[in-house]
C-alpha cells in the first residue's frame, strides 16, 4: 500500500508541475499580448500570492478597486501562475505576473507604488514586506467572526482597515499590545454598495431563499459546513414547495477534503435540474459563477454556514438564517452576531419553510438583525462604505507624501542584487 501511494504521490507531482507550466505559458502569452504596462503609473498594488482556488478572495474587490483606480491606478501582483491566469481572463484589474521575488523586484522598480492591499495571509506576503516606504495594509476577504478573524498576523501590516465596531471589539479582545487607534481604520463593507449583476431567473411572487453553504473544513474545529448534515433536507423542502425559489452557491471547495460531502452536494445540484425539468416555471438556480452580489442582494432569505458569507449578507441588511454546526467541536465565536443570531439546527432544517415565514414575519426579528448591521459595519447606505474607503486610502496617501518628503534624502531603501531570493 506504500508503494501504491508513494506512486499516487509523484503522478499527482507530476501532473501539477505540468498544470503549472502551462499556466505559467498561457498568462505570459496573455499579459504580452496586451503589451506593456506603462511605467510610474499604479499608485497602489493588490498583493495576491494564491492559485485560482482562492479566487474568491480577489475577486469580491474587484468592483470597489476599480472604483478607486479612477483616481489612483491599482496593479495586482500575482505570484501563482493558475491565480495570474485567473485574473488576466478575469480582465477586471491589470495584473502584473511576477513569480519570482526577482520578478517582483524588477516590476516594483518600474513602479511609484504607494499603498499595497493584502486580500489573505498568504505567508507569501512576507517576501513583499520587505519593501518599506510603502504602507502595507491588510483589507482581508469578508467579514466573520471566525479565529482567522483575530490572528496575531494582523500586526505584521501597517494597517488593517475592518469593517466596524465588532471588528474592532474582536481585535480588542485578542491581540496584545496592537494599537487599534493607530493602525486600524473602520470603512464598513465597500463591496455591499457593488452588489448587482443580471438574475437568471425572471422576478415573480415567490420567496427567493438563498443557500450558501461553505465547504466542509479541514479540521474539527472548523467543521462549519452544513451540505452533509442541513443541505439536503432544506433543499428539498424548497423544491417542492410552488411558493419559493432556490438560489443554491456553494463553497467552491466543497468536497475537497470530505467524497461524502462532496457526493451530497452532487446530489442537491441533480435535486435542482429534476426540479426544474418538472417546473420550468420554478427557476431554481444553481449557482457556480465568480461574482457575488445580485445573489445577496435579490434573496428575501439567505441560509448561509458560520463564514464570511453571513456578514457579506448582513451587510445587505435582509434576513437571513445561520445553520448550527453539527459537530460539537466546531468553535462558534458567541461574542457578536453569533451569539443573537437566527439559527437552523439539523433537526429544523426540513421546516424551513416554516422558519422563512417565521424571521421574514417577526418584527423583533428585524429589530434586532438592524442593530447588528449598525454593529458591524456602520452606516450601510448607498456609497457610505465606499466613501470610507476613499477616504481611508487618501490618508494613507497624504501620509506617504509626508514620510516621502522626510525621507527624500536618504539612502535608497531597495536590496542589493546579491540579496535577493530568487523564489
Amino acid at each position: 500500500m506504500g508503494m501504491v501511494a508513494d506512486v499516487k504521490k509523484a503522478f499527482a507531482l507530476v501532473r501539477k508541475a505540468v498544470t503549472g507550466r502551462a499556466a505559467v505559458i498561457d498568462v505570459r502569452r496573455t499579459l504580452a499580448a496586451r503589451g506593456p504596462q506603462p511605467r510610474q503609473h499604479y499608485r497602489i498594488a493588490v498583493y495576491f500570492g494564491d492559485s485560482d482556488v482562492n479566487m474568491y478572495q480577489v475577486r469580491q474587490w474587484y468592483k470597489p478597486l476599480a472604483d478607486v483606480a479612477k483616481t489612483w491606478p491599482v496593479v495586482v501582483l500575482a505570484r501563482n501562475a493558475r491565480g495570474a491566469r485567473a485574473i488576466a481572463a478575469d480582465d477586471a484589474l491589470p495584473v502584473a505576473f511576477v513569480p519570482t521575488v526577482r520578478d517582483l523586484e524588477r516590476y516594483i522598480a518600474t513602479q511609484d507604488i504607494r499603498v499595497v492591499l493584502y486580500v489573505n495571509q498568504n505567508t507569501r506576503n512576507f517576501q513583499m514586506f520587505r519593501y518599506g516606504r510603502r504602507w502595507h495594509v491588510f483589507i482581508n476577504h469578508g467579514e466573520s467572526d471566525k479565529m482567522y478573524m483575530t490572528t496575531n498576523q494582523f500586526k505584521a501590516y501597517d494597517y488593517a482597515f475592518i469593517a466596524g465596531d465588532a471588528a474592532r471589539e474582536r481585535l480588542g479582545r485578542v491581540l496584545w499590545d496592537y494599537d487599534l487607534d493607530a493602525r486600524t481604520v473602520q470603512i464598513g463593507r465597500p463591496q455591499a454598495d457593488h452588489y448587482s449583476g443580471t438574475l437568471p431567473y425572471t422576478p415573480d411572487d415567490r420567496t427567493v431563499v438563498l443557500y450558501a453553504p461553505t465547504w466542509e473544513g479541514d479540521r474539527p474545529s472548523a467543521h462549519y459546513g452544513s451540505i452533509r448534515t442541513h443541505g439536503e433536507a432544506l433543499t428539498a423542502a424548497v423544491l417542492a414547495s410552488p411558493r419559493h425559489r432556490l438560489v443554491y452557491r456553494p463553497h467552491p471547495r466543497s468536497g475537497v477534503v470530505d467524497p461524502e460531502y462532496g457526493a451530497a452536494n452532487a446530489r442537491i445540484i441533480a435535486a435542482i435540474e429534476a426540479a426544474n425539468a418538472s417546473d420550468p416555471s420554478a427557476q431554481h438556480v444553481y449557482d457556480d459563477q465568480p461574482e457575488l452580489g445580485w445573489q445577496l442582494a435579490a434573496a428575501d432569505v439567505a441560509v448561509v454556514d458560520i463564514s464570511a458569507m453571513v456578514y457579506d449578507r448582513l451587510a445587505a441588511d435582509k434576513p437571513l438564517m445561520i445553520t448550527r454546526p453539527a459537530d460539537a467541536a466546531a468553535i462558534v465565536d458567541t461574542h457578536g452576531y453569533l451569539s443573537d443570531a437566527e439559527w437552523l439546527t439539523v433537526a429544523a432544517a426540513p421546516r424551513i419553510l416554516a422558519e422563512v415565514d417565521r424571521v421574514l414575519s417577526d418584527p423583533d426579528a428585524v429589530t434586532r438583525l438592524e442593530g447588528w448591521v449598525r454593529h458591524y459595519f456602520g452606516d450601510t447606505a448607498p456609497g457610505a462604505a465606499t466613501a470610507r474607503f476613499h477616504d481611508a486610502l487618501a490618508g494613507l496617501m497624504t501620509q506617504w507624501d509626508l514620510w516621502h518628503a522626510r525621507t527624500a534624502e536618504s539612502d535608497d531603501e531597495e536590496p542589493d542584487e546579491a540579496e535577493l531570493d530568487d523564489e
